[in-house]
């Protein structure tokens, strides 16, 4: 095996798992209407790559989803990257205040919202608030 071989399947090997699960979808201009309209419930993540309480919510999360699997079985994620969407309609239309906003909604309701809280038990609750949500 050629050494650089090595080492992109070392480096995939490693970042594979800091990478979070799959069911975390980007944000593009009307999937949450068009999910909402479907009756599914939705967890948008408004984050930025460079923003540190962004990277400590999004362990929380992830680590959450991880140990429920409940959670991707029947809520939607979406991540919002802040710097392309922040002043966008949908950031507009909910009044998004900054970076680092988790929100949920189900049909034309605002469920719940955490501005730049990192807490596990404060996260863990805003999921629950989905699950039960999806599953009423």
């Amino acid at each position: 095996m050629k050494r650089r071989d090595f080492i992109a399947l070392t480096s995939a090997a490693t970042l594979t798992p800091l990478m979070g699960s799959a069911n975390v979808v980007d944000y593009t201009p009307g999937m949450v209407k068009k999910a909402l309209a479907s009756g599914k419930t939705v967890f948008i993540d408004f984050s930025a790559t460079w923003c540190s309480t962004c990277a400590a919510q999004d362990r929380v999360i992830n680590a959450l989803r991880d140990e429920n699997p409940a959670y991707d079985a029947n809520v939607v994620f979406v991540k919002v990257d802040w710097d392309n969407f922040g002043d966008g309609k949908l950031s507009n239309a909910l009044k998004i205040p900054r970076r680092s906003t988790l929100v949920v909604l189900k049909g034309n309701k605002e469920l719940g919202r955490i501005v730049a809280g990192t807490a596990r038990q404060q996260i863990k609750q805003l999921m629950d608030k989905a699950l039960s949500a999806a599953n009423a």
